[in-house]
C-alpha cells in the first residue's frame, strides 16, 4: 500500500504538497506557506522503516535537490512543526545524513517569529515573508485574537530536538516558556481550555476537547516525560492531573456500555467524540505504566474501553471505516448524526491506538481489527491513482474527496505496519512519535546510558 501510495505521488504529484489520484495532478494548498514537498517529508520515515530503499533514495535526492525553504508565504506554525520539522528530524535520526539536519534547524529558524508575542505564545500562523508572526491565528480561532492549545502545545519534542542538534538554545527556551505560562495558568476545573490569547495570556472561551484543537497538547505531555527518560517530572505531573480532570468532567459511559469522551463547553458537554479524539486510548495506555500504582489497571482498562469506543465507530459503518464524528445521544450510538460529519480522509488515529493496545497486551483482537481496516481502504479508498478519502462512510459506493492526504503515508500506514510488526521495531521504549507519527529518540544520554533498538 505505501509503494503504491509513494508511486502514484511520484508519478502524478512529485514535489508537490499532496496528491489528488482522482484528477492525477499534484496540489499545494495553503497551509505551508510556499513549502512543496509536504508528502516527501511526511514519507521519509515510513520509507526507510519499510526497507523501501529505492523510494527513500528518491524521497532523499528530492530534499537534497528540490527543498527549497526561500518561500514567503503565510504557514501554520503547527503543521510546519509536526509534519516538515517531524519528518526532517526523524529522517535524520534513522539515517544519520546531514541534509536532514540542516534543513530541519533552517527551517525551525523561520518559524521563530510566530513566538514575537506580549507572551511568548506563538501566534498560530507565521509568515515567512516579513519574519514576524502573522496577525491571523489559523483558521477558526476566533476573530484572529487567540491561539489554539493543541497547536502552541504541541512544538515541545521538536523543538527540544532542535536545540539537541544545533547547539542553539532559543528553540528549548521557546517551548520551556509556553509551558511555564500554561503550569502558571488558573483551569477552569484543572481543565485547559481550547483557546488562547497570546497577547494576555487569558483563555478566551471555555471550550474544552480531547479532540481537534486540545488532542495533541495532552499527548505530548506524556510524551516529553517519556522522551526525557522519564526526567521531566513537570511534563509527567501536568498530564496526570490533566487526565484525572478530564476523567472527572468529560469521562461518560452511553447507555449501551460505550465509554467515550465528551466535549465540554462551559460546563455543558457534548455528546460527540471526533476521530481525531481516537488518539486518547493509545495515548492513555502509553502513559498507564507510570501512573500511582493503585490507578495502572484502571488506565490500561480505560485505554481499552475508549480504544475499543473507536472500533464501534468503524464496525457500526457499511465502509467498516469511521466517520470524522460520532454522537451518543437519541438511541444513536457511536454514529455520525449527519453528513458534514460522516467522512473519513485517511485519517490515523484508530489504529494508532490499535498500535498501542498491542504492543502493551499482545490481545490479537487489535491485529484483527487492524486487518480489517486495511481490507477497508482496500476496498473503499484505493483508487487507480492512489489512496482517497470518502465523504459518506456509511454508503457502499464510494464518493472520493481526491486527496491522499500526507498523514496516510506518514501516521496510518506506518501504524498500521507497526501493528504487525515486533515489539522492537522502532521500540516504545527507545523511540516517541511525534503528532505525526515521525518517530523521535529517547534522550538516554541524560539518564544511565543504555543500548538503544532499532
Amino acid at each position: 500500500m505505501m509503494q503504491f501510495a509513494w508511486q502514484s505521488y511520484k508519478r502524478y504529484a512529485m514535489g508537490k504538497n499532496e496528491l489528488r489520484p482522482l484528477t492525477k495532478d499534484g496540489y499545494e494548498g495553503s497551509m505551508f506557506g510556499g513549502l512543496s514537498g509536504a508528502t516527501v517529508i511526511d514519507s521519509l520515515d515510513t520509507l526507510y522503516l519499510m526497507e523501501l530503499k529505492e523510494e527513500f533514495q528518491e524521497a532523499k535526492a528530492w530534499v537534497e535537490e528540490s527543498f527549497h525553504l526561500n518561500v514567503s508565504g503565510e504557514a501554520s506554525l503547527f503543521e510546519v512543526n509536526i509534519r516538515y520539522i517531524g519528518g526532517l528530524l526523524s529522517a535524520f535520526y534513522l539515517t544519520g545524513e546531514e541534509v536532514f539536519r540542516i534543513k530541519a534547524i533552517k527551517l525551525g529558524e523561520k518559524l521563530l517569529p510566530a513566538f514575537d508575542t506580549p507572551t511568548g505564545i506563538p501566534k498560530g500562523v507565521v509568515n515567512f515573508k516579513s519574519n514576524r508572526g502573522s496577525n491571523q491565528s489559523w483558521g477558526w480561532a476566533m476573530a484572529g485574537s487567540s491561539s489554539i492549545l493543541a497547536e502552541f502545545g504541541s512544538l515541545h519534542l521538536e523543538f527540544l530536538h532542535l536545540t539537541e542538534l544545533s547547539g542553539n538554545q532559543v528553540f528549548a527556551e521557546k517551548v520551556r516558556n509556553i509551558r511555564k505560562v500554561l503550569k502558571d495558568l488558573d483551569k477552569p476545573f484543572g481543565l485547559y481550555p481550547n483557546f488562547l490569547s497570546p497577547v494576555s495570556g487569558n483563555w478566551m472561551q471555555h471550550h474544552v476537547s480531547v479532540g481537534g484543537l486540545g488532542d495533541s497538547f495532552y499527548e505530548y505531555l506524556i510524551k516529553s516525560w517519556l522522551m526525557s527518560a522519564k526526567t521531566d517530572m513537570e511534563a509527567k505531573d501536568m498530564y496526570y492531573e490533566a487526565l484525572e480532570a478530564i476523567e472527572t468532567h468529560l469521562l461518560n459511559v452511553s447507555p449501551g456500555g460505550l465509554t467515550y469522551i465528551a466535549e465540554w463547553r462551559g460546563g455543558i458537554l457534548d455528546h460527540k467524540m471526533g476521530h481525531l479524539a481516537c488518539f486518547s486510548g493509545g495515548m492513555i495506555a502509553l502513559g498507564a505504566d507510570d501512573a500511582k500504582e493503585e490507578k495502572r489497571a484502571h488506565y490500561r482498562e480505560l485505554a481499552a474501553q475508549i480504544t475499543k469506543t473507536c472500533h464501534e465507530s468503524y464496525a457500526r459503518s457499511d465502509t467498516k471505516l469511521g466517520p470524522e464524528a460520532f454522537w451518543f445521544n437519541s438511541g444513536l450510538e457511536a454514529m455520525a448524526t449527519q453528513m458534514s460529519e460522516s467522512y473519513y480522509i485517511l485519517r490515523p488515529e484508530v489504529v494508532e491506538s490499535y498500535m498501542y493496545l498491542w504492543r502493551q497486551t499482545h490481545n490479537p483482537i487489535y491485529r484483527e481489527w487492524g486487518w480489517d481496516v486495511v481490507m477497508a481502504l482496500e476496498k473503499y479508498c484505493r483508487t487507480e491513482a492512489g489512496f482517497s478519502g470518502i465523504q459518506d462512510v456509511y454508503s457502499t459506493v464510494p464518493s472520493h474527496d481526491n486527496k491522499q492526504q500526507t498523514f496516510f503515508l506518514a501516521e496510518t500506514l506506518k501504524y498500521l505496519y507497526l501493528l504487525f510488526s515486533e515489539d522492537d521495531v522502532l521500540s516504545l521504549e527507545d523511540w516517541v512519535f511525534n503528532t505525526e507519527a515521525h518517530p523521535l529518540p529517547v534522550n538516554h544520554s541524560h539518564s544511565s546510558a543504555r543500548g538503544g533498538g532499532r
